[in-house]
């Protein structure tokens, strides 16, 4: 087996519009060797340049804009794999209509058919890359998220240093009313337990707040809820690390996103913490309109 080479190295790719460009900036903000639009036949030698003394990071945006990507992508990709370089792939993508309209406020031409009509060439270029997002270890969708946003998602994300190889967690608290998060690989509904926003005084809290925690904690279907849960995955994350997953987002959901998910994602964080891993914690819709259905 390949010893592990020293360099970490970032593969930002995706469809075009999807927040590519700000990605590469926030990791070269982060110290990260950043190139755009690198032919893919050059990886493997200039990865080899890198792989010199020092520990080395370096994030590389590459996508259908060179001609022969989609052609050699998986070939070269492999091959560095079995070389020793451990490739983070990073695809981003956005609802068609918010690519539509970052295309018509830049009025740039799309790569797929520059003079084709944009909603087709968006179409055929979702449809091309298919097999490159199924291979991500990680997918991004950027349809709500503000330019300071996704940087800040990206820098969170890759802050961790070359020799920190341990799983990236993200618990995603979110209301079921508001969608659920599509970047979510696994996804619970804790609509279930007792809601706080139905007791008197509670709702206009939120679940960080003392308040609903200890409501929550008063059922046993609460603390059975989290026995099991923490059980299922002391289970499966060792697994998917033996894999080679390097990210796993959990979506735990209620009904606003303002109440129970929030506290239980909170908790869980907790949990994952007294077991060694290091969640990044996000609450979604906690500041949303606080109508329950």
């Amino acid at each position: 087996m390949a010893l592990l080479r020293n360099v970490r190295v970032v593969i930002i790719t995706g469809l075009s519009g999807s927040g590519k460009s700000t990605a590469l900036r926030a990791l070269e903000d982060a110290g990260f060797f950043a190139v755009d639009n690198l032919p893919v036949a050059l990886l493997p030698p200039f990865l080899d340049l890198r792989d010199q003394g020092e520990a080395a990071k370096v994030a590389l945006v590459m996508d259908i804009r060179e001609p022969d990507f989609l052609k050699n992508y998986e070939r070269i990709f492999n091959q560095l794999r079995e070389s020793g370089f451990k490739l983070e792939i990073v695809f981003l993508e956005a609802s068609q209509e918010a690519l539509i309209r970052r295309f018509s406020q830049t009025r740039r031409t799309h790569p797929a058919t520059p003079k084709g009509p944009l909603i087709e060439a968006i179409r055929q270029e979702i449809q091309a890359l298919n097999g490159l997002k199924s291979i991500a270890g990680l997918v991004l969708d950027t349809t709500e998220l503000s330019v300071h946003e996704l940087k800040a998602r990206i820098i969170e994300t890759f802050s961790s240093p070359l020799t920190d190889r341990l799983m990236r967690i993200t618990l995603v608290s979110f209301g079921f009313k508001y969608g659920p998060p599509p970047e979510a690989d696994m996804i619970l509904d804790v609509r279930f337990l007792a809601n706080p926003y139905f007791v008197e005084g509670l709702k206009e809290k939120d679940g960080t707040q003392e308040e609903i925690v200890d409501f929550l904690n008063r059922w046993d279907e609460t603390a059975r809820f989290k026995e099991l849960f923490l059980d299922l995955l002391q289970f499966l994350l060792p697994l998917y690390q033996k894999e080679g997953k390097a990210y796993l987002t959990i979506g735990l959901g209620c009904t606003g996103g303002r109440h129970r998910s929030v506290a239980l994602v909170n908790q869980l964080d907790e949990l994952l913490r007294e077991i060694g891993y290091r969640p990044e914690v996000r609450h979604r819709d906690i500041n949303r309109d606080r109508e329950t259905l």
